[in-house]
């Protein structure tokens, strides 16, 4: 018997493809996780967002304000979505997301250049998360400065050529110092929430089905949904307990502040981990061994942490990129964190956020339903 044989090597070759056909969900994880990493990686990550949203209180309309304005937009790092009427206001675009920047021109201000008054130009950012915010600011002064010379003529001449007639003053809110933790750590809870929520539901029921005793259960009266409430609801504790810890140890180790509603993160916070054991749920209606549940699972995780706005800034990302991103149950905690942990938010300020994750857990749920009543038959 020779040591190695041709035709017993071939066997065993041919045996593993018709193996990996049969295999299909491995197979197309194999080919598709690449392809998904390749147009994520390769589209999507952006540290130089720009188009970021921009609203303007404007309390002078003259030449050089609208000079200021024009350069801004003109630099693509500013879009400006609006005008608001007062401070207030403005905080309140800046606390619930709608704007990264409200850009305040003060009355008089093209008289008090004149006058050699040198007024200020008030720029508030939302600095919670630095990364989207942090080239704009750096390069806010060298736009406006450029922007405003060609308007240096007539009463404005004498000031041409000299240093600028006024300043321009920064004032980044929710995160002055523009600490990286304080935007990575209230997010990492809901990466973790979603990893381990998902990835747990799923092995487990997969798990019963492997070993037969799913049969057992499907024989009895119990209906679908109570299946689903009865294997996902114990996971609850668990995502209770990560909370707690991280938050504990945010505060404790990074300084991560808890200024919000706690009544907000605790609705927002119960319902995301509902929508993502019901996602657990849902993958396992689709698999039939807990080595695939393990890599389907995994393919939610990469979008949830490139799409999301966890790790990238979400207004830096293509428009079909923030579409997708929409659909995904962590974007919208992602903002509930941010907005209760580090903005001071409320239960009105996160409603279309909670909306969001709602609507989303209903079609997961509706959608693991009518695959558990398949699977059944």
């Amino acid at each position: 018997m020779s040591w190695f044989s041709l035709s017993r090597f071939g066997a065993v070759l041919y045996k593993e493809f018709i193996q990996m056909r049969r295999d299909r969900m491995t197979f197309a994880m194999m080919i598709g996780i690449p392809i998904l990493q390749l147009i994520m990686f390769g589209y999507i990550i952006n540290s130089d967002p720009h188009h970021l949203p921009t609203l303007i209180e404007m309390a002078d309309e003259s030449p050089v304000a609208r000079a200021v304005l024009s350069g801004m937009e003109t630099s693509d790092y500013f879009k400006f979505e609006g005008i608001v009427t007062s401070a207030e206001e403005g905080d309140r675009a800046l606390r619930d997301g709608t704007a990264n920047f409200v850009v305040v021109i003060p009355p008089n201000f093209e008289r008090d250049i004149v006058r050699g008054l040198s007024p200020k130009l008030l720029v508030s950012a939302d600095a919670s998360d630095p990364t989207a915010v942090g080239t704009a600011v750096g390069a806010l002064s060298g736009i406006v400065d450029t922007a405003v010379k060609q308007t240096f003529e007539g009463p404005l001449a004498p000031v041409a050529g000299q240093p600028p007639p006024f300043s321009v003053v920064v004032h980044k809110q929710f995160n002055p110092a523009g600490e990286t933790s304080l935007n990575i750590v209230p997010g990492l809870i809901a990466v973790i929430l979603a990893m381990t929520m998902v990835l747990i539901t799923a092995i487990a029921i997969v798990r019963e089905t492997e070993r037969g005793t799913m049969e057992t259960l499907i024989a009895t009266p119990v209906r679908p949904l109570e299946v689903m409430l009865g294997k996902i609801l114990p996971y609850v504790v668990i995502g209770y307990i990560q909370t707690i810890v991280f938050l504990i140890a945010g505060k404790l180790l990074f300084g991560v502040p808890f200024l919000g509603s706690g009544l907000a993160f605790f609705i927002g916070f119960n319902l995301y981990i509902v929508v993502n054991l019901a996602l657990g749920f849902l993958i396992s209606t689709l698999v039939r061994t807990q080595m695939q549940a393990m890599q389907a699972s995994f393919m939610t995780i990469l979008p949830t942490i490139l799409l999301s706005g966890f790790m990238f800034p979400y207004a830096g990302m293509p428009g079909w990129a923030q579409v997708i991103g929409a659909a995904i149950p962590a974007t919208h905690f992602l903002r509930i964190v941010r907005k209760v942990m580090l903005k001071g938010a409320h239960l009105a300020d996160i409603t279309g956020d909670l909306r969001a994750i709602l609507i989303i857990g209903v079609a997961i749920i509706v959608i693991s339903l009518l695959r558990y009543r398949q699977t059944l038959d």
